[in-house]
């Protein structure tokens, strides 16, 4: 059981990905308007959700997750921590799911990082892109949010030219990046994307490391983990 910020919490079960670096730096990322709705695309066991839930109090969360174990577990999440009223999950490959066009605020995904085939089959599902191409994901993305609405994910550096790309051929602009290194110096390991749907041209780069020199945590750390 992992205890989140103001006495959420999460069980992920076997099966099921952990709570990551990735989804904590996200959520992190992610900026919420007022009473957003947020769509989680491959929401897991729904950590993502229950990251901003406790970030923000108004905004409500829908997520669609292709496997039962972890649509399951997110319904044991989202019942645990008295959240029926602002998440659900949705058991469904969300390339087939009939969503409401221009209905979200905001879109966010941790999606597979590595590409499939043959030689991925090792590869826990969650983490290879048999079910969730980068071209798949963007455009549904697009779809569901509305005009102005943005998309926030994170990713490997080495995919950003091609998540860029993907953007622009479905109308969402990138804002915003962020670069996440272990320690200044060392090489970037994350990034993170801001899109906006309709969204002028404009980037503002940002980096950013996890732990100084000494390796203790640095201040984006404890934010991120509210330390």
């Amino acid at each position: 059981m992992d205890h989140l910020h103001n006495g959420f919490t999460l069980e992920a079960p076997d099966g099921c990905f952990p709570l990551s670096t990735d989804s904590m730096v996200l959520s992190h990322f992610t900026r919420l308007p007022k009473n957003a709705r947020v769509l989680d695309l491959g929401s897991g066991c729904g950590t993502l959700g229950l990251l901003l839930c406790a970030k923000d109090a108004g905004c409500s969360v829908t997520g669609i997750e292709l496997t039962q174990a972890g649509h399951g577990a997110a319904e044991d999440n989202i019942c645990r921590n008295g959240l029926q009223d602002r998440m659900n999950s949705i058991c469904a490959d969300f390339r087939s799911v009939t969503l409401p066009g221009g209905s979200f605020d905001i879109c966010i995904s941790n999606p597979p990082y590595f590409a499939g085939g043959p030689a991925s089959k090792e590869i826990p599902l969650a983490r290879r892109e048999d079910h969730c191409s980068p071209t798949e994901l963007f455009a549904v993305a697009a779809n569901a949010l509305k005009f102005g609405g943005d998309f926030f994910l994170v990713h490997k550096p080495e995919r950003l030219a091609e998540l860029i790309a993907c953007g622009a051929k479905c109308n969402l602009e990138a804002k915003r990046l962020l670069l996440v290194r272990h320690k200044p110096g060392s090489q970037v390991n994350l990034i993170l994307l801001q899109f906006r749907k309709g969204g002028k041209p404009g980037l503002v780069l940002e980096e950013t490391a996890l732990f100084d020199a000494g390796n203790n945590p640095t201040d984006f750390y404890k934010a991120v983990y509210h330390i």
